[in-house]
Parts: C-alpha cells; sequence; structure tokens
C-alpha cells in the first residue's frame, strides 16, 4: 500500500514539475496572447463576418486547452491546488471561461478578456511585479491616508479662502478637493485654476505651489519607494531562497558521499579480514 502511494505521489510530482517546464509555460504564454488577440478580433462586426464561426471555434479550442491544464494542475498537486494564491487565480478565470452565453449572464461573458490576466501568473516577471504591488499596499494605503488628509486640509483651507470668487472650483470641500486633485496630476491646472485664481488672489500661489511640493513632488515619491522598495525585499528573499536550497543539496551530497565512504571503508575492512 505505501509503495502505490509512493507511486502515485512521484507521478504526481512529476506532472507538477512538467508544467513548471518552459516548454509547457511558454505554450500556455502563446495561447493567452493568442486568446486575447482573439477576443479584441471578435469585437469587429467586419471581421466577425469576414471570418465566420473560425474565430469562435479557435477560442473554444483555446478554452478546452484552459481547462485541461487547469484540470491536470489540480490532479497533479490534490487539495494543495487551492492553497496557491496564483493556483486560485487560474481557476476562477478559467471558471468564467465556461460561463454560458445567456442574457443574464453578458457581463460574465465580457468578463472573458481577463484570460488575459494569467499572463501574470504564468510570466514570472509579471509575477514579481505583481507579487511586489500586492506586499506594498499596506504600506501604499498609509500613504492614501496621509495624502486623503492633505487633500482635506487643502480642500477646507480653499473652499474658505476662494469659495466667494470661484465657487465652481471651491465652492464646497469635495469640489475642492477635485480641484486639487486636477492640480495633482499637473493636468491644466496652471491655466485652468491657478492663473485666474491668481489674478484676484495674487499671493494665491503660495496655496498652490505648497500643495503641489506636498503631493506630486513628496507624497507621491513615497508610493514609488515602497514599491521599489518592496521588489527588492521580495528579490533579495528569492536570492536567499536559492541560496538556501543550494547549500541544503550541497550538505545532501556531502553526507552521501560520507556515507558512501563510509560503506567503502566498511567493505575494504571486511575484505582485508578474509584476506
Amino acid at each position: 500500500m505505501n509503495v502505490i502511494s509512493e507511486q502515485r505521489t512521484g507521478w504526481r510530482d512529476r506532472l507538477a514539475n512538467w508544467f513548471e517546464q518552459p516548454g509547457p509555460r511558454n505554450f500556455i504564454t502563446a495561447l493567452i496572447v493568442i486568446n486575447a488577440a482573439i477576443l479584441g478580433l471578435e469585437t469587429s462586426p467586419d471581421i466577425r463576418e469576414l471570418t465566420g464561426s473560425w474565430l469562435g471555434v479557435i477560442n473554444a479550442a483555446i478554452v478546452t486547452v484552459f481547462v485541461v491544464e487547469v484540470g491536470l494542475r489540480m490532479v497533479a498537486h490534490g487539495p494543495a491546488f487551492f492553497r496557491g494564491g496564483w493556483n486560485v487565480f487560474d481557476f476562477s478565470v478559467v471558471a468564467i471561461s465556461l460561463v454560458p452565453d445567456s442574457a443574464g449572464l453578458s457581463v460574465l461573458r465580457a468578463l472573458r478578456i481577463l484570460r488575459v490576466l494569467r499572463l501574470l501568473s504564468m510570466v514570472r516577471h509579471l509575477r514579481f511585479v505583481t507579487e511586489s504591488l500586492l506586499k506594498a499596499v499596506p504600506g501604499i494605503g498609509w500613504i492614501a491616508v496621509l495624502l486623503l488628509i492633505m487633500f482635506y486640509v487643502f480642500g477646507v483651507m480653499g473652499t474658505e479662502l476662494f469659495a466667494e470668487e470661484f465657487p465652481e472650483q471651491f465652492g464646497t470641500v469635495g469640489l475642492s478637493m477635485y480641484s486639487l486633485f486636477q492640480i495633482m496630476t499637473l493636468e491644466s491646472w496652471s491655466e485652468a485654476i491657478a492663473r485666474p485664481v491668481m489674478e484676484v488672489y495674487p499671493w494665491a500661489w503660495l496655496y498652490f505651489v505648497s500643495f503641489i511640493l506636498v503631493s506630486s513632488f513628496t507624497v507621491l515619491n513615497l508610493f514609488i519607494g515602497i514599491i521599489v522598495s518592496t521588489m527588492q525585499e521580495i528579490h533579495w528573499a528569492e536570492e536567499d531562497a536559492k541560496r538556501q536550497a543550494m547549500e541544503s543539496r550541497a550538505h545532501d551530497e556531502r553526507e552521501r558521499i560520507s556515507r558512501l565512504l563510509e560503506e567503502l571503508k566498511a567493505k575494504m575492512e571486511r575484505l582485508e579480514s578474509r584476506l
């Protein structure tokens, strides 16, 4: 019974490892790109009329390959398949592809394009960037809170200072915060907002310049800093894991060589005793 279990486990391990090889991964990645192109072409009535049902047939064939792939991976990993975040993501995206094209599920049909997001799990560099962004979410959240506080403070100040002359931009706190968001993006902020206000309030440049310095040049750069720092942490963690794996393999090799030498020594001693 144990032999059968070990054989089954070995077969599953080989299947799981096979899906991690460059060949199968590149094949699935190519199908994802082709499928994305097909979904884009299907939005054009002229192309649908020109190709007839061929796009639908190719799309169905690709979806079938995706279903088989995910099914085999589920068999290979067993219940542990759903303990991996990327595995659950792939399963969910493929499951959406199987939703029937009924009128009540037209929104889910539109979500078929989410299959393109499987590139995030198949391409190692994209997966690294995505994991870095997800890991940086707590830090980004606190920076977002800080930015929201800055928006609120400057929004209240802008409403108090400029609401009387510029009600469309600073009539309420909400309008002021929206105007400040436009200023933060540096999109036509000078001609559309700052200069008209400065014609009435010449000292208003202090308000706008200080807000830009705080938001665009300081707080937003913190976002970049946290993401870069997180990417470095994940990179060094992966390097440490690789180094530990190499040291573990080297240790196992040394232990195996030591056992072989001891067995050889024992055999030589037995041979000498016989002679």
